[in-house]
């Protein structure tokens, strides 16, 4: 094996990746572990592996896990959410740190005062929450949704009861428009979603003749305008192995969801659309979400050798339980 060198993007010391998923695969079976990434994880994470999927998938296959350990690879509050849903579970995370724009949107003390200030005006309303949000957050809430169950939840949420929809103003509006709901939209939005360049994807449209728009519901509504299908990820996934013919699709959603469309469906082409900076107004491949890519596989490695870092049991995660149950189990 060569010896190693300096990643300096990642300040990390260069492995072979197969020489980490045998160690992986090792200490899985040492630490009686297993390992639940998300679809926006770079694709070699997705390879090792127990379960792999959205947001909806995975908090439901936390609950099926048969090992001690879970392992979940993706942001904070995903992990949170695994430990609420099987809170007798360890759960590591390869990096404390990975965090999410949409969460970090609304902190629960600003949605705690918002929420007061609507009942002082006399408004009875069920605050529902998109699960990409702390769990202090899902503790204040009536339902939580994904992109998957989101237009079923909403239309669980009784007529004479106003709807506030948190923190994803670009979902919330996408839903409004397909449930006919009007609702109380909170001024959040994903870094990632934000960013795709409207003047690159009608370029790119107008260039490959024949392509396919899908974009996610997170995206602003300019690019959802001359989208020809919408949904959340695994929504999508579904979409394009459905298609028999060949086809080239330009992607508005995270950048390494395309390793799971390839994977799923192979007879297809896959092209990123372009984000574009505000602060400068160029076009760049900035449709990965930094977040997701602070997992790595050595950082997988790390945190099951050492068993840390670990999400601890907060006092709110009963409450947030109880809603997480509701919304995403029954």
């Amino acid at each position: 094996m060569s010896m190693p060198v300096i990643n300096s993007d990642q300040n990390e010391v260069y492995e072979d990746p197969l020489d980490l998923m045998n160690e992986i695969d090792e200490l899985k079976k040492e630490k009686d572990a297993s390992i639940l990434a998300h679809f926006y994880v770079d694709g070699d994470i997705q390879d090792i592996a127990d379960f792999t999927g959205d947001s909806l998938k995975l908090a439901r296959d936390a609950t099926q896990v048969k090992t001690s350990t879970i392992v979940f690879s993706g942001v904070h509050f995903m992990g949170e959410s695994a430990k609420i849903m099987s809170p007798e579970k360890r759960v590591l995370i390869p990096d404390m740190l990975a965090g999410c724009s949409l969460a970090e949107s609304c902190p629960a003390e600003q949605l705690a005062a918002f929420q007061e200030q609507l009942r002082s005006e006399g408004r009875t309303f069920d605050t529902v929450a998109y699960i990409n949000t702390s769990a202090a957050v899902k503790s204040l809430c009536d339902w939580i949704v994904t992109s998957g169950n989101a237009q079923e939840i909403i239309e669980r949420v009784p007529q004479d009861r106003e709807v506030l929809f948190v923190p994803d103003q670009h979902l919330g509006r996408y839903l409004m428009e397909v449930s006919g709901r009007k609702m109380i939209l909170w001024p959040g939005s994903c870094m990632v979603h934000e960013v795709f360049s409207i003047q690159d994807l009608i370029r790119a449209k107008r260039n490959t003749p024949g392509s396919v728009v899908i974009a996610h519901p997170e995206c602003p509504q300019n690019i959802l305008e001359i989208t020809d299908f919408i949904g959340g990820t695994e929504k999508m996934r579904r979409h394009v192995m459905s298609i028999k013919e060949p086809t080239t699709f330009l992607v508005a959603t995270e950048s390494a969801m395309i390793h799971a469309f390839e994977k799923s469906a192979p007879q297809h082409t896959f092209v990123p659309v372009p984000g574009i900076m505000t602060s400068t107004g160029e076009t760049c491949a900035c449709n990965r979400c930094p977040h997701m890519a602070r997992n790595t596989l050595q950082k997988v490695r790390d945190c099951l050798k050492n068993e840390s870092p670990e999400i601890e049991w907060k006092d709110y995660f009963q409450k947030a339980r109880d809603v997480l149950d509701r919304s995403l189990l029954q």
